[in-house]
C-alpha cells in the first residue's frame, strides 16, 4: 500500500485532512489531541461531573475536539481516535504507516491524559476511583449489552459519516472543527445514559486502566473497542453513499460483493 499522504492547502480547524508527512509530528499531535480529548471529557465527569451535569460533560468532550482540531489539524488531521483513523485508512485519505503512528501517538495519549486525571483526583479527600468515567453496559442506570453495541455501532457510523464529509471540497475546512465538535456534543448527549459514551477505543482503554476493579471496566472494555471499529467500516459505507465525491473504487472496500451492491443500489434509484 503506498504509505504517503496527498498534500492539500493547510486549513485552520479541519478535521481528517492532514497535511504533514513527519510521522514523529503526526505522532507528537496525536498524543497531545487525545490526552486534551481524556483530561477535558472524562476529566470533567470525574472532576466537576455532579456540579455540571450531563450538559457539562457532552461540551466538554465538544470542545476539546473542537479546540484541538484548530490546533492540531493543520498536522494530524486531528483524529484522536482509533476509529476515525481506521475509517480514513479504509477511505485511502492516510496510509498504513501513518495509521499507525496515529494509533500510538492515540493510546499513549489517552493514558497519559487519564494519569494526569487520576493524579489530580487522588488528591482530593475521599476521592475513589469507581468507574473513573469508564464505559460498561452492566452498571445500575445503564442500559445493557445490546443498547451498547447498537449505540456504539449507530454513533460512530455517525461521528465517522460527519469527519469523512468535512474531506468534501464542497466542505469549508475552517468549519470542520467546529462540525466535529458539536456532532460529538449531540453523540454524548445522548448516549452517556446508555453506556458512558465511548465511540473511541483509545478514550475507553484509558480510562478503564485507572478504574477501580468493581465496576469491571476492564472485563468489559472490549466492546468499545472492537465496536466503535465495525462501525467505522458503516460510517465509509454510508459516505460512499450520499457524496457524490467519493467513489468505492479508491476505497479498500472495493470488492465484487460491494460493487453488486452499488449497482443494485444504483439501479433502485434509477
Amino acid at each position: 500500500m503506498d504509505n504517503e499522504t496527498s498534500a492539500v492547502e493547510p486549513s485552520a480547524g479541519s478535521v481528517g485532512r492532514v497535511e504533514s508527512t513527519d510521522d514523529g509530528r503526526i505522532l507528537g499531535a496525536e498524543f497531545i489531541g487525545t490526552a486534551v480529548l481524556v483530561m477535558g471529557g472524562p476529566g470533567a465527569a470525574i472532576l466537576a461531573g455532579p456540579e455540571i451535569g450531563l450538559l457539562g460533560i457532552s461540551l466538554a468532550f465538544g470542545f476539546s475536539l473542537a479546540i484541538m482540531a484548530y490546533v492540531i489539524g493543520p498536522v494530524s488531521g486531528c483524529h484522536i481516535n482509533p476509529a476515525v483513523t481506521f475509517a480514513f485508512l479504509l477511505a485511502r485519505k492516510v496510509g498504513l504507516r501513518q495509521a499507525a503512528f496515529s494509533w500510538v501517538g492515540q493510546v499513549t495519549g489517552g493514558v497519559f491524559g487519564a494519569g494526569v486525571i487520576y493524579g489530580i483526583a487522588s488528591g482530593r479527600d475521599g476521592f475513589e476511583r469507581g468507574g473513573f468515567a469508564s464505559n460498561g453496559w452492566d452498571r445500575d442506570g445503564f442500559s445493557g449489552l445490546g443498547a451498547a453495541i447498537v449505540v456504539e455501532l449507530v454513533f460512530t457510523a455517525l461521528l465517522v459519516l460527519v469527519v469523512l464529509s468535512t474531506t468534501s471540497r464542497r466542505f469549508s475546512a475552517p468549519m470542520g472543527g467546529l462540525v466535529a465538535g458539536l456532532t460529538l456534543t449531540v453523540i454524548h448527549l445522548v448516549t452517556i445514559p446508555v453506556d458512558n459514551t465511548s465511540v473511541n477505543p483509545a478514550r475507553s482503554l484509558a480510562t478503564a486502566l485507572f478504574a477501580d476493579t468493581d465496576p469491571g471496566a476492564l472485563g468489559q472494555v472490549w466492546v468499545f473497542l472492537v465496536v466503535p471499529l465495525v462501525g467505522a467500516v458503516f460510517g465509509v459505507v454510508i459516505w460512499l453513499m450520499i457524496d457524490d465525491d467519493a467513489r468505492l473504487e479508491d476505497t479498500m472496500l472495493d470488492n465484487e460483493p460491494m460493487r453488486d451492491a452499488r449497482d443494485a443500489a444504483d439501479r433502485l434509484l434509477d
